[in-house]
C-alpha cells in the first residue's frame, strides 16, 4: 500500500476538512466526502511540514471502520522498515495523500478515509478490503525530506543543467537523501522508489524526466 503547540497536548483532536470531493449520489444530489484527521501526538518542534512532492518516511496501520479488523501493517512489511513514498503523486491512495499533508516529523495521526478516497466500489481483494469500505489509518511520520518533485530539488538533481533528469541523476539524489537521513534500510527501497518515479513521470518513455513531466506545480518555474 502506508502541530501546533505543546499546550494543545496529547490526545488533541483536530478534525480537518482535508478535501471536499463532490460525488454524485443516487438521484443526482451532490455529497461532500472528506478525510477526517485526529492528531494523536504533536512534537513541540514542528518543522518541516510535509507538502506535495516531499519524500516521506512513515509507519502506518490500516483498519476497516466496519469492524475494526486490521488489513495492513507497515511494520510487518519490508522487514519492518518504515515506508518511503513521495507525497501527493499517487504512490498511496488519495485519502492518505490528503491525510499526510502539513504533517511534521514525530507527529502521529488517526485518519478516517471514505470509500471514494480509498478503494471505492471495487474494493481491494489482495488487501481484503470489501467494496465501499471506509478505512481508518494510524500514522506515525518519521522524516520529511525534499522529494524529487520540488523545483529546488530538480535543480539539485540536474547536475548537467540540461533541463531533464536521467536515471543516474535521480539515483544519486536518492542516495544522498538517504545518507543524510542516517537510517539503515534495505537496498530495495532505493530501487523501488526510483522505478516508481520513472513509471509515473517518464510519460514519453525516453528514459529521462523532462522539466515539463517533472513539474507538478502550476506556479513553479524551472
Amino acid at each position: 500500500m502506508p502541530r501546533r503547540r505543546s499546550e494543545m497536548g496529547l490526545g488533541m483532536t483536530l478534525l480537518l476538512l482535508a478535501l471536499a470531493l463532490a460525488v454524485r449520489a443516487e438521484g443526482g444530489a451532490a455529497v461532500a466526502e472528506e478525510v477526517k484527521i485526529e492528531v494523536l501526538h504533536l512534537p513541540e518542534s514542528c518543522s518541516p511540514k510535509s507538502k506535495k512532492g516531499d519524500l516521506l518516511n512513515a509507519h502506518y496501520d490500516g483498519f476497516l471502520a466496519s469492524d475494526g479488523s486490521k488489513f495492513y501493517c507497515s511494520r510487518t512489511q519490508n522487514d519492518g522498515h518504515p515506508k518511503w513514498f513521495v507525497l501527493g503523486v499517487g504512490q498511496v491512495i488519495k485519502g492518505l495523500d490528503i491525510a499526510m499533508m502539513n504533517m511534521c516529523p514525530g507527529e502521529k495521526r488517526k485518519v478516517v478515509i471514505p470509500p471514494s478516497l480509498a478503494y471505492g466500489q471495487q474494493g481491494y481483494e489482495q488487501g481484503k478490503i470489501p467494496p465501499n469500505a471506509t478505512l481508518i489509518f494510524e500514522i506515525e511520520l518519521y522524516a520529511v525530506n525534499k522529494g524529487p518533485r520540488s523545483v529546488e530539488a530538480f535543480r539539485q538533481i540536474d547536475k548537467d543543467n540540461d533541463k531533464k533528469l536521467s536515471e543516474l541523476e535521480i539515483s544519486e539524489y536518492l542516495k544522498e537523501e538517504f545518507a543524510r537521513d542516517g537510517k539503515k534500510r534495505h537496498p530495495s527501497v532505493h530501487d523501488e522508489i526510483l522505478a516508481d518515479i520513472f513509471k509515473k513521470n517518464d510519460h514519453d518513455g525516453d528514459g529521462f524526466i523532462s522539466a515539463k513531466e517533472y513539474n507538478v506545480y502550476q506556479h513553479d518555474e524551472l
